[in-house]
Parts: structure tokens; C-alpha cells; sequence
């Protein structure tokens, strides 16, 4: 029977939760600041090819940077312990989100943004090691790891709220190169999980199993090529190829929805009468003056600033229902791992259902957005969604730990998290970003170019999961 936590098992708990709130804090971050960061560092407006190609950038290579670091930060993990770069590895991505939001140049912003990504791609790593490690008893460890996992759906609320209120409040808050731009305080409060990490850090002890396997010789040393070896390429290839797939549907459909809200008639109709009044200011104050009409590139970003504020807010609206929804999926399958055995049933629990209902939704997002009256069943359906994918997301963290032995399990689920979610299942933002482009920006195009991800991912998990490999009895050693 397992007993009550002790008071240093709830330190390392909530560490653990902080640090998988702002994984997803971070990386939710960017859909929400893209446009006004780009416009504001690179004057580059949705629809032009260099706002493409730079936004295909700051999606993409963040995500191979923290692939390709992570993975070496899982064998370190292996080989260092667990508590040592858990540590290293939220600090590095707070200090990357701090620095982003000071950046100068497009450049600085892709270094930074990669700097967090190494971080939070650790960090996962680490932490889910770390939890699987420190409760031996089989019921109450994916306990712990469900529940501190849906910490993660809090980060994607608390990211949606503290970006709508960092618009609200930018004008009273200290300028950043002289400008009050939101975007730049959103990026900062990255800062945030570094301040209880360094009060709490010296209380933290290393794994037990890590600590005792070593102190007695036993620790092997840990090997990526043993990852292939015939009693584990099974599990490392289907791992790697189903994270590739929740990473997909994320990053080619669900993450771009900030960018398709702005097409909705429900958001046009706030935002024009407030375009039309700032344009006709600038033509007056212009004409009062005895100055030439405000030219084509002074209108665009005149018309850019007005209805920037109101389609930020209206998308970090529609993420909070995505949020909810996910932090609802995380319960579920915190409850699901209890009583449900099969690994590959519990997997399909969330997989039939999201093959059906994510790539209908985007397709109807592609067909309704023009309807007056839809923002609402939008917020319902991307409810839905996140309660879905992201059911899935938490799946992993329960179910990599017990299928590699303790000498790999940093650097297996590193793998499969990193190179295959991080670097594969993060190329499909790169695809949609092809495949959507068009002069004007086309929201009903992004939505079916979306769905049609969605519905690819989805359906190769489904050919994967009878590949899986169902857990032993006993964890993996």
C-alpha cells in the first residue's frame, strides 16, 4: 500500500508541476506573439513572403535546436541524475524567455527562443524521470505523474491570461527600448519559474533508484545505439513515430488557430468600425497638418496597430478554451491509467475520437468562419480538441518511464519526445506555413490546410498503436 508523501516528495512535486506548467507556458507562447513581434522587429505583415518565411523559421528551428540539444540532455540525465539537469535546464529556459523579450533583431529572437527550447525539452525529460523514479509504488507514481502532468493544461491558461493582460496593461508598464509592446512583457514572465527553483533547490534530493544503482556499481552507462538494440527498437521506433504524431497535429493544426481567428466575421465586425475610425484620424490629422495622405506602407501598419490589440485578445480567448479542455484530457487520463490496463486501449480512448472530430472541426472552421454568430461553437469545438490531443500528450509521460530500464529512461524518452515530436512532428508548422500561403492571408485556406494535417496525423496513430509495446508487470530494468 503506498504511504503518504513525505514533505520532501511534495517539494520535488511541485517543482516537477512548475516546470511542466511553463513547458507549455513557453511553448504556447509564440502562435500568441508572432504577428506583433515580427511586425515589430522586422516590419513584416501577415501574407508577405518574409513574414512566411520567418515565421516558418521561429517555429521550426527552435523546435530541431531543443530536439537535438534535448536528446543530449536526456543521456546526460542518464548519466549526470536527474535532480542536476532538471535544475540547469529550467534555468536556461527562463533565461532565454527573459532575454527574448529584450531582443533587437529577428536573429536574437530565433537564438533565444532556441535557447528555451533546449530547456523545456530537457526539463520534460528530466522531471518525468525524476517522478517515475521516486514513488515505487506502481499505483501512486501514475498518480503523480497524471496529476502533475496537468499542470501543464494550466501553463496554456496562465499564458492566454497573462498575454490578454499584458495588452491591457502595456501602457503602464516600463518602457522596453522605448516602446510599450505586450508581446515583449508576455515573452519576460518566462522569468517566473526560476524564482521558486532557486528557494526550494537546496532541499531537493536525487532520484533514489538513480542514487542507489550508482553508489553500487550498477549503473550502466547510457548508449543511444542501445536504444536499436533488438529488445528495444520496438518500443524506441513506435514511441518516436506516435510523439511525431501528437506533435503534428499541434504544431500543423491546433497552434495556428491564433492566426485563423482574425478571419472570423464575429472578429472582423470589432475590428473594422476601429480600423476604419484610426485611418480616418491619421487622413484628417495628415490633411490638418498640411501633409500628403498617409502612404500605402504608413496605412498597413496604421490598420496593424488598431486591430492588432483586439485579435490578440479574441485569440488568447479561444486558447483559454483549448486550455480548459486539455487540463480536462490530463484528468481523464490521470483517472484512465488507473483502471485501464492495456496501454494501447487507453491510447485509442483519445485517438479514435480526435481522428474524427479535430480534422472536422478545422474544416468546418474553413466553410463557417464568414457566418456571423460561429466564434461561440468555435470555442466549444477547440474545447473539445484539447481534451483530445492533449489527453494524449499526458499519455506519454506515464507510459515512456515504464518501458525503458533506468539506465536508458532519460535518454529513450528523450528520443522519442525530441527527435521525434521536437524535430518531426514540429516540421508539420513548417508544411502548413507551404501550403497556406496566400496573398491576402486566406484564414479558410490555413483552417483546411490544417485539417488535412490533423487528419493525416490522426490517422497514422492509429496504423501505429497495435505496434506498441504494452508495459511489463514491473517497470522496466
Amino acid at each position: 500500500m503506498a504511504s503518504r508523501l513525505t514533505p520532501t516528495q511534495w517539494l520535488i512535486c511541485i517543482i516537477a508541476s512548475i516546470g511542466f506548467a511553463f513547458d507549455i507556458y513557453e511553448l504556447l507562447m509564440l502562435p500568441l506573439i508572432i504577428k506583433p513581434a515580427l511586425f515589430s522587429l522586422g516590419k513584416l505583415s501577415v501574407g508577405t513572403p518574409e513574414y512566411k518565411e520567418w515565421a516558418r523559421l521561429l517555429f521550426f528551428i527552435p523546435a530541431v535546436a531543443g530536439g537535438i540539444f534535448g536528446l543530449l540532455g536526456g543521456w546526460l540525465t542518464d548519466r549526470l541524475g536527474r535532480r542536476r539537469v532538471l535544475t540547469w535546464s529550467i534555468l536556461l529556459y527562463a533565461f532565454g524567455a527573459c532575454a527574448a523579450g529584450y531582443a533587437t533583431s529577428l536573429p536574437m529572437l530565433l537564438a533565444f527562443r532556441c535557447c528555451v527550447f533546449v530547456g523545456v525539452c530537457v526539463e520534460f525529460v528530466a522531471a518525468v524521470a525524476w517522478l517515475a523514479e521516486l514513488f515505487p509504488d506502481k499505483k501512486q507514481k501514475e498518480k503523480v505523474l497524471g496529476l502533475t502532468q496537468a499542470f501543464s493544461s494550466l501553463g496554456g491558461l496562465l499564458v492566454a491570461g497573462v498575454n490578454e493582460w499584458c495588452i491591457s496593461a502595456a501602457p503602464s508598464l516600463p518602457a522596453i527600448h522605448g516602446n510599450h509592446e505586450a508581446w515583449r512583457y508576455t515573452l519576460i514572465s518566462g522569468l517566473i519559474p526560476a524564482i521558486p527553483l532557486i528557494i526550494i533547490r537546496p532541499f531537493l534530493p536525487e532520484s533514489p533508484v538513480w542514487e542507489a544503482k550508482r553508489a553500487a556499481g550498477l549503473l550502466k552507462r547510457p548508449s543511444i545505439a542501445e536504444l536499436f538494440a533488438p529488445g528495444l527498437l520496438r518500443t524506441t521506433l513506435t514511441t518516436t513515430a506516435l510523439f511525431a504524431c501528437c506533435y503534428g497535429i499541434a504544431f500543423g493544426a491546433i497552434q495556428h488557430l491564433p492566426q485563423i481567428v482574425p478571419g472570423f466575421a464575429d472578429v472582423k465586425s470589432k475590428t473594422t468600425p476601429v480600423v476604419a475610425a484610426a485611418v480616418q484620424k491619421a487622413t484628417t490629422d495628415a490633411s490638418t497638418a498640411g501633409k500628403p495622405a498617409p502612404s500605402p506602407d504608413a496605412l498597413k501598419a496604421i490598420t496593424g496597430k488598431a486591430k492588432g490589440p483586439i485579435e490578440e485578445k479574441e485569440s488568447a480567448i479561444v486558447q483559454k478554451w483549448q486550455e480548459v479542455g486539455g487540463l480536462l484530457g490530463r484528468v481523464l487520463l490521470a483517472v484512465g491509467v488507473l483502471y485501464i490496463s492495456s496501454r494501447r486501449a487507453l491510447l485509442r480512448l483519445f485517438a479514435v475520437p480526435a481522428l474524427l472530430f479535430i480534422p472536422a472541426l478545422f474544416w468546418w472552421i474553413g466553410q463557417n468562419m464568414g457566418t456571423a454568430g460561429t466564434i461561440g461553437a468555435l470555442k466549444w469545438g477547440v474545447f473539445l480538441a484539447g481534451v483530445l490531443l492533449v489527453g494524449q500528450f499526458s499519455f506519454w509521460g506515464n507510459y515512456i518511464p515504464r518501458v525503458f530500464p533506468v539506465h536508458l529512461r532519460g535518454t529513450g524518452e528523450s528520443f522519442a519526445a525530441n527527435i521525434g515530436g521536437r524535430v518531426l512532428g514540429t516540421s508539420m508548422a513548417w508544411l502548413f506555413f507551404t501550403f497556406s500561403d496566400a496573398t491576402p492571408p486566406n484564414p479558410s485556406k490555413m483552417a483546411y490546410t490544417a485539417a488535412i494535417i490533423a487528419a493525416v496525423m490522426a490517422l497514422l496513430t492509429l496504423v501505429i498503436i497495435p505496434f506498441m509495446t504494452e508495459p511489463k508487470a514491473e517497470d522496466a530494468e
